[in-house]
């Protein structure tokens, strides 16, 4: 295996440090899929992580809300260590916000059931407060009119945006996205990265793993170019795109942008 050369520059992240990784480690049997891996995400920043499938972006974002543990190394939310298991680790699932590929919504719920029942659970609302702030987000992420409708029988750009809804119903500090768009039919992923850039717009803290490259020009703050489970890029969105700096990213854009 060749070294890669990593190129950090000009981008410092803004604002305070939310989220900070340092030598994070993870294997997956025999493979090394964190290697080393150091991160910072500022407050109000939005981090585009991209790079070719396999290289780890997935898992990274994952080890951020401790869906998945690692192996070295410590990753911090807001000053604090992220904690093992129980209560702390439930309140961590709070803080960080996280949407998927598929949408996770309870079937046998409503919409605005999805959207209510981990403020009571976990922020301990009473309902009346849960349901009002609820309708509040169904809104903002415009569904409000489907609130009482089963997630079966939204589209699945709609059940999308009410994930989005749920996560943002706990207030969490940060929102992990790992490929919010790439289970939806082409029509739909215009609509969920719509809400995503008012959410940027609206300063929320974003780490965003994505293939959609307009998305990352318009609303990143930061690009970070996985490879090989590796950062081996982190450059703002106009110099990455423009003029990236290792062979690996010209070659992965070359492959994308051409499409």
């Amino acid at each position: 295996m060749t070294e890669v050369s990593v190129t950090k520059d000009e981008v410092p992240p803004t604002g305070e440090p939310l989220v900070v990784l340092d030598g994070v480690n993870k294997h997956f049997g025999a493979l090394h899929v964190l290697q080393d891996i150091n991160l910072t995400i500022g407050q109000g920043e939005v981090v585009v992580v991209i790079g070719p499938s396999g290289s780890g972006k997935s898992t990274l974002c994952r080890a951020i809300n401790r869906l998945e543990t690692i192996d070295s190394g410590s990753i911090a939310l807001d000053g604090k260590p992220l904690p093992q298991e129980g209560k702390e680790l439930a309140r961590l699932r709070a803080d960080v916000g996280m949407v998927f590929q598929s949408f996770n919504l309870f079937a046998h719920k409503t919409v605005l059931e999805n959207v209510t029942l981990g403020q009571i659970k976990v922020r301990k609302k009473d309902k009346k407060a849960a349901d009002q702030y609820a309708r509040k987000l169904l809104d903002r992420v415009g569904v409000g009119n489907q609130a009482d409708k089963y997630p079966a029988q939204l589209s699945g750009g709609q059940q999308q945006r009410v994930a989005i809804a749920r996560a943002l119903a706990m207030d969490p500090k940060v929102m992990l996205f790992d490929e919010p768009t790439s289970a939806l039919d082409p029509e739909m992923i215009n609509e969920v990265l719509e809400v995503m850039q008012q959410l940027a717009r609206d300063g929320m803290t974003m780490v965003v793993v994505t293939h959609e490259m307009g998305f990352a020009r318009s609303a990143a703050n930061r690009v970070v170019f996985m490879s090989d489970g590796q950062i081996v890029e982190e450059q703002s969105p106009e110099q990455f795109f423009t003029n990236p700096r290792s062979d690996r990213a010209r070659d992965f854009l070359s492959k994308i942008l051409h499409h």
